[in-house]
């Protein structure tokens, strides 16, 4: 569909059939009926267009199949539909995998991320600093990690201000990223604005992750698998307050800055596996002993960082934007979404 074919503000979204992205599209159209969102996305193993059937028939929304690597799609993209804004999701994100395959973490979080900031400094600008007519109020939200600034001790936060210091090639990989979003905007002028999120978890989500791995190994009767002495430390953002976020930092945020998001809520990776089996055991009792007694401790792995917290005062004061889900709530309402995907409601 092409731009003159509607009348809406065109945002390319990449990566919207993955866990975040499926999670976002749907809360973005309800919140921002003025946009039409083209969802571009390779569907990779982490992508399903399931995740997106509340919006397929949405006439405030098309799918493009295609790898963000493709220069010649991406600039088609934006030329056909007169890319306004972009919104950039598509990574390749699990740290196991990185350590396993890291070439394809350096194509996908780099060179993709490359491919679209050329396409949106080529359309955007006529030269550098200089706007192209129509486009005054483009922009380039890029989503990124917490991971990127390393690892916490017992104390202490991240923040935007916090030095970089990644310890995998996943976190690497979006720290190189990053960089490259903040070039564009110091040497070209393109009008970008980079978020970094803590962990997320929700409906949607890859069973490789955590807790949708903690919740599928319970219900099948499996060795629940947690790294080391489980210990390690997250700050857990349910889905859609990172949602909030996002479309907070998109529409409101200052060009050129820097967002941490986090949920307020740290936990261990023993407290969460812990919790999720006793919330199990109250959803879905089996017969005999807790889900607990399948918690298995397993050879962690290389470079686990110990500990991540947020500290996300600068959004809370500039956007106004607070989490609304505590991890109690949250964890509930994601656990009854998947006793619902495994059929074991």
């Amino acid at each position: 569909m092409a731009r003159n074919l509607y009348s809406y503000r065109p945002i390319l979204i990449t990566g919207g059939a993955g866990f975040i992205g499926s999670n976002f599209i749907p809360f973005f159209l309800r919140q921002n009926p003025l946009v039409h969102v083209i969802n571009l996305d390779k569907l990779t193993y982490a992508g399903n267009l399931e995740n997106l059937i509340e919006v397929e028939n949405n006439e405030h929304y098309t799918f493009l199949k295609g790898d963000i690597c493709d220069e010649e799609l991406v600039e088609q993209i934006f030329d056909q539909h007169k890319i306004e804004g972009v919104i950039h999701f598509a990574a390749e994100s699990h740290v196991d995998n990185s350590i396993e395959k890291p070439a394809d973490f350096i194509k996908t979080n780099i060179r993709g991320t490359f491919t679209l900031l050329e396409a949106a400094r080529k359309f955007w600008l006529n030269s550098i600093g200089q706007t192209r007519k129509g486009f005054e109020n483009a922009r380039f939200h890029h989503i990124s990690t917490d991971e990127v600034y390393g690892s916490l001790g017992a104390t202490g936060f991240f923040n935007e201000e916090t030095p970089y210091a990644p310890n995998s090639p996943y976190s690497a990989s979006k720290a190189s990223s990053d960089f490259l979003v903040r070039s564009y905007f110091h040497t070209y002028g393109l009008p970008v604005i980079t978020s970094n999120c803590s962990n997320n978890y929700g409906p949607h989500q890859h069973d490789e992750k955590l807790i949708p791995t903690i919740i599928r190994k319970a219900l099948a009767n499996e060795p629940i698998p947690i790294y080391g002495d489980g210990q390690n430390i997250r700050d857990w953002l349910y889905v859609i307050d990172h949602c909030r976020g996002i479309d907070a930092v998109f529409n409101k945020g200052e060009i050129g800055q820097t967002y941490v998001i986090g949920g307020n809520s740290e936990s261990n990776n023993l407290y969460i596996a812990q919790t999720i089996c006793s919330t199990l055991d109250d959803l879905a009792p089996k017969k005999g002993d807790s889900y607990k007694k399948q918690i298995k401790f397993v050879k962690d792995r290389p470079g686990h960082d110990f500990r991540y917290a947020i500290d996300a005062t600068k959004i809370k004061k500039a956007l106004g934007w607070q989490p609304k889900e505590s991890f109690d709530s949250g964890i509930r309402k994601t656990i009854a979404w998947y006793l619902n995907k495994y059929q074991k409601v």
